[in-house]
């Protein structure tokens, strides 16, 4: 595994589809600006091991970019069976000054609750935000938050801002931080959540899950490491890039390469 190729800011993340016009109304109707559909180019298919054609349309979220990518082969659809501490698991936080009328909007337009009981007010040392996680209509996991008043001057409106980072399921954190280091990213300070709010939010039992925020030299969305004491999951079967649960980041790096993590995520470089 190269370690010499720096993640040097994440430049938009990528979602695998079977369904994209109707997927691609659900993220309009949550607060995406989504353009038109255009092919992917030989050269990134075999880049992804995959045969055959692909198309993609790329979505914007305020200053954040996420691209649906469907595939003329199609590969495994997002398990029925999976869970907030499975492996696989990685979500989008998407930002609201509103969290209320974002989640009434998403639920509207197709969503399926991951939470129990709608958003929760996380305590101060979960960062005192207020959470829904949830499950766009192909199964992909994404995350409502709405930080404390002030937190986010600049933000308005009562849509989505911003994607502030995608968090992943990893087996052994301080494995996942050693990966992420040697690529360029800088550890944040790490935290226990646990508690009746992370039950509520994560829609599990007795809920312990470390939270470790690796960040990229330049600002930009950051990775959340999630290593769960409790419940455990078991491991999680390799994805292949054309997989529903293959999301990808994308990150700004000196030369194009597909990377996965010690847990199998997948990571794009571009030059």
């Amino acid at each position: 595994m190269p370690s010499d190729l720096t993640f040097s800011a994440i430049t938009g993340f990528r979602l695998v589809t079977q369904a994209p016009d109707r997927l691609a109304e659900f993220y309009r109707a949550i607060g995406f600006d989504v353009g038109e559909a255009r092919l992917i180019l030989g050269d990134e298919m075999a880049l992804l091991g995959l045969e055959g054609g692909g198309w993609r349309r790329t979505m914007s979220l305020g200053p954040s970019r996420v691209d649906l990518d469907v595939f003329e082969r199609p590969g495994r659809g997002y398990p029925v069976q999976a869970t907030a501490c499975d492996r696989l698991f990685q979500h989008l936080a998407l930002v609201t000054i509103d969290i209320e009328v974002a989640w009434s909007r998403a639920r509207e337009a197709g969503a399926r609750p991951i939470s129990r009981a709608g958003p929760v007010r996380l305590p101060q040392s979960a960062g005192g935000v207020t959470a829904i996680k949830f499950r766009d209509p192909e199964g992909h996991p994404l995350e409502w938050l709405q930080f404390p008043r002030g937190a986010n001057p600049d933000q308005s409106g009562e849509g989505a801002a911003q994607i502030d980072h995608s968090a992943i399921c990893v087996a052994d954190v301080a494995a996942s931080q050693g990966f992420y280091a040697r690529h360029g990213l800088s550890q944040g300070a790490r935290s226990l959540n646990q508690g009746p709010s992370q039950v509520a939010l994560d829609g599990l039992d007795d809920v312990e899950v470390d939270v470790a925020p690796m960040t990229p030299p330049t600002p930009s969305p950051h990775v959340e490491l999630l290593g769960y004491r409790h419940p455990v999951a078991g491991m999680s079967d390799s994805l292949s890039a054309n997989d529903v649960a293959a999301t990808r980041i994308v990150w700004r790096s000196d030369r194009a390469a597909l990377l996965r993590d010690p847990d199998g995520h997948l990571h794009q470089l571009t030059p």
